[in-house]
């Protein structure tokens, strides 16, 4: 909907300064859908040359936004390299490099109250029995499968493990984040150290994040801060015969001619976690990907976001559980809320379909709705 030129030209530079005419506009919009092209449409030409210059106020908003994200990611650098020595204990003891203290590991919980008589019960039965398998059985060493119990555990990443990668991954040692230097581009790598293993010769595995933190010219108003644009990986000097990453089969040919058989030997890709270090690659040239390599790109970029901002920070709760019984809590009071929301609007439904007037007259004053 549109207003006459001529009203426009004799009445819009005045209707702001006017109340009366003022709340005629207002009344006017109000009565047409309120969708931004029939909003703007139906503006007088003076206050949509306004409406413009406040989109450019916008733009320019946008732009200290992304300088704010460009701050906070060289404070998430900062804070990273005091993060990081509490990370190498991690590391060491999880490894079986440093043995902790008993004060270092005292750790008091509510479910170590409701277990402790049960514990003692348990104790005192099975004194000689343990003394007996103590001897016999080797004390492990650190925290075994660590990283791979927390793999198991997350179903984003489950969603990518395969059998013949648990093997691998009980060589993990370590998961790091590191930040791109000041005066790089904004980036972030994870990277995963193994000890030496009998699958590859690499020790440490790696993957770049590319980020930007700047308005899209074609879409400004769509920056909500930096995003993953792209990321890299790394080859993997697998040893002969180890790459799960690609599989063996062999196919039997006939020739048309001759009659003759032979069978032919090649290799073709197999499902596997390693494959995270050989990502798709988005197209330099702007050529659009497919719907398949868009949701994978997507995948992955959402997986290292979650490995950097969830994981690497939270490990030890991945491993016990604990930040998986947070984060269902969460979804399920999410859930309860929205069920309820959904029944209370039924509700409505129904009371309005069952009204009578005669019932509502004799209910008790208390009983009626307000």
């Amino acid at each position: 909907m549109s207003f006459p030129l001529v009203w426009v030209g004799k009445v819009g530079d005045q209707v702001m300064q006017n109340p009366q005419a003022l709340a005629a506009l207002q009344e006017r919009l109000d009565s047409v859908s309120h969708t931004p092209s029939t909003i703007i449409e139906s503006l007088p030409r003076s206050v949509k040359r306004r409406v413009n210059a406040l989109k450019q106020l916008q733009v320019k908003c946008a732009h200290i936004e992304a300088k704010f994200y460009e701050e906070v990611h060289e404070l998430e650098r900062k804070y990273a390299a005091l993060y990081q020595p509490l990370f190498d204990q991690r590391r060491d003891v999880v490894t079986g490099g440093v043995e902790p203290t008993d004060e270092e590991c005292e750790w008091h919980s509510d479910r170590e109250d409701e277990e402790e008589l049960a514990d003692e019960l348990m104790k005192k039965a099975t004194v000689e029995e343990n003394k007996a398998d103590a001897a016999q059985e080797e004390e492990p060493k650190g925290i075994p499968e660590f990283w791979l119990t927390i793999f198991r555990s997350v179903d984003m990443l489950s969603d990518l493990l395969q059998e013949h990668d648990e093997p691998i991954l009980k060589h993990l040692q370590d998961i790091k984040v590191k930040f791109s230097d000041p005066g790089e581009p904004m980036s972030f790598t994870l990277e995963f150290h193994f000890e030496p293993n009998s699958y590859f010769n690499n020790t440490v595995l790696t993957k770049v994040y590319k980020m930007k933190s700047e308005p899209d010219p074609s879409e400004p108003f769509s920056f909500e801060g930096p995003e993953i644009v792209d990321c890299d990986g790394c080859e993997i000097d697998w040893k002969k015969g180890k790459d799960v990453t690609v599989k063996t089969i062999k196919k039997k040919q006939k020739h048309k001619g001759r009659g003759t058989v032979r069978t032919v030997v090649k290799q073709v890709p197999n499902d596997s976690f390693f494959n995270f270090f050989n990502p798709v690659k988005v197209s330099g040239d702007g050529e659009a990907l497919d719907e398949d390599s868009e949701f994978t790109l997507a995948t992955d970029f959402e997986i290292g976001h979650f490995f950097r901002e969830r994981i690497v920070p939270r490990a030890v709760l991945y491993f016990t559980g604990e930040a998986l019984e947070d984060e269902s809590q969460f979804e399920e009071e999410e859930g309860e809320e929205g069920e309820e929301e959904d029944h209370e609007e039924e509700g409505e439904e129904d009371d309005e379909a069952d009204y009578d007037p005669k019932k509502e007259a004799t209910q008790p004053a208390e009983c009626k709705q307000q």
